[in-house]
């Protein structure tokens, strides 16, 4: 039986080639090789690094997974960047809307963090927020607005508004939907131009 140490010598196109064999030793090596630099990038790009593990983490089991099919004919290492980020950009679009990645967010608008085309991108983003809460009702709106901006909770904001606790939260996540399906493409731009 091979050791470890025999894989370390290997190509990334021999280790493929072994991986689409199911040989474990072989993704073993891949992800020794790698795991730590993506995790790194991951982390740099999003708020939290528990979150930058889950991608990598769900990265290798769809490469395990998908092992007999993978198309890699040149370069590992850019096409493990590549998924990863698009993973990274998948789960700021899903997250756009929380606290966290609204400052990272504000965090490029940062003038002497973000080139001009960057500044440009966060402000249409900014603009396509706010355009989107406009198209919500006053009500949805005043209550998305205590939630996110003022950080009051659901109890609170029922209170105030003398409505249900039941209500809030549903109009609270008919807000974050509104949100979410009008800002997936902007987003995403935004988020591609931060990737440069």
């Amino acid at each position: 039986m091979e050791t470890t140490e025999a894989y370390i010598s290997l190509t990334d196109l021999q280790l493929i080639g072994l991986l689409k064999k199911d040989d474990e030793l072989a993704f073993a090596e891949i992800y020794k090789r790698y795991a730590g630099a993506l995790t790194g990038f991951a982390a740099s790009k999003l708020f939290d690094l528990e979150d930058a593990r889950d991608i990598i983490h769900d990265l290798f089991v769809k490469l395990w997974e998908n092992k007999n099919q993978l198309q890699v004919d040149r370069d590992l290492k850019a096409y493990l960047f590549t998924m990863i980020r698009y993973s990274v950009i998948d789960k700021i679009r899903k997250n756009i809307t929380r606290k966290e990645y609204a400052v990272m967010v504000q965090s490029l608008s940062d003038l002497h963090a973000a080139t001009i085309e960057q500044q440009i991108a966060v402000k249409e983003l900014q603009q396509n927020i706010q355009k989107s809460l406009n198209e919500l009702s006053p009500r949805v709106k005043e209550i998305y607005l205590l939630s996110r901006e003022q950080n009051r909770s659901i109890p609170e904001i029922a209170t105030q508004l003398q409505l249900s606790e039941q209500t809030v939260k549903n109009q609270l996540s008919t807000a974050l939907k509104h949100l979410r399906q009008s800002l997936a493409v902007i987003s995403a731009f935004v988020f591609i131009h931060w990737f440069r």
